[in-house]
């Protein structure tokens, strides 16, 4: 079954650990779909889907980090009752940050585990602005970032059907401020690449300030989308620790 905002596209049996996974901006939940496959069916993976882009596209944009939390979170609620683990990548990992701190906040069960992927602590700011260039602009960020298919980058008619939900993102993540305390009790997983742009090791360190729980920092070579490259390893990573977590 899938909600307004959550696209499980292999369930799994009755018990399996799940994975709440938190696409990148500009991103959607079939982002997630390959991992969906390789971990199924020992761990359930649900896939977030923000308004603003495919199955959602007719719907507006939501464009703060705080208003997307509370919706998302409280989507999660209903899917709390086996263990849950949340991942997320580059303005995900905060998503998948803000959505812990809500649920952990509602004193129902909170999240096992937290893996933050390509994004620097919410504590650590830049000055950004993308989500206030033009077209080509974001454009050009995209190709930076290499997050976007290639095929799409070059086809006109795509790209405006998705820049309203990509500048939207990118407001919702440049405008985003955290308290420098702010916490979750649950484990923190940090992955980064080496030579990621927008995220640097001392950043990603930083994420062990967030937490209560144990942190734990693994480095890859590549840059924003280095677990594309490191697909197998990762999801080795992700599996033994759902699983081994999971029986204790």
């Amino acid at each position: 079954m899938n909600s307004l905002w959550l696209r499980r596209f292999h369930p799994a049996p009755s018990g399996a650990p799940r994975l709440v996974c938190f696409p990148h901006a500009g991103g959607s939940a079939s982002f997630f779909f390959p991992l969906s496959k390789a971990l199924s069916p020992s761990v359930e993976v649900l896939a977030v889907q923000y308004p603003g882009r495919q199955d959602r596209r007719a719907e507006e944009c939501i464009d703060t980090i705080a208003d997307l939390a509370d919706q998302i979170s409280g989507a999660l609620r209903e899917w709390t009752d086996h263990p849950i683990f949340l991942f997320g990548h580059s303005m995900g990992a905060i998503l998948a940050f803000e959505a812990a701190r809500r649920l952990e906040q509602a004193g129902g069960p909170a999240p096992t585990g937290l893996f933050a992927s390509g994004r620097r602590a919410p504590s650590r700011y830049r000055v950004e602005n993308v989500h206030q260039h033009d077209d080509d602009g974001i454009v050009r960020e995209l190709q930076l970032l290499s997050g976007t298919n290639s095929r799409l980058l070059g086809d006109g008619e795509l790209l405006r059907m998705i820049l309203p939900a990509v500048r939207g993102d990118y407001k919702a993540i440049e405008t985003y401020r955290c308290d420098d305390r702010a916490t979750v009790s649950c484990p923190v997983d940090v992955l980064t690449g080496d030579v990621d742009p927008r995220t640097t090791i001392e950043e990603a360190c930083a994420w062990r300030e967030h937490t209560t729980g144990t942190f734990d920092l693994r480095v890859f070579s590549g840059g924003h989308f280095f677990l594309t490259a490191h697909q197998v390893e990762i999801i080795k990573m992700i599996s033994t620790k759902l699983t081994s977590t999971s029986r204790e």
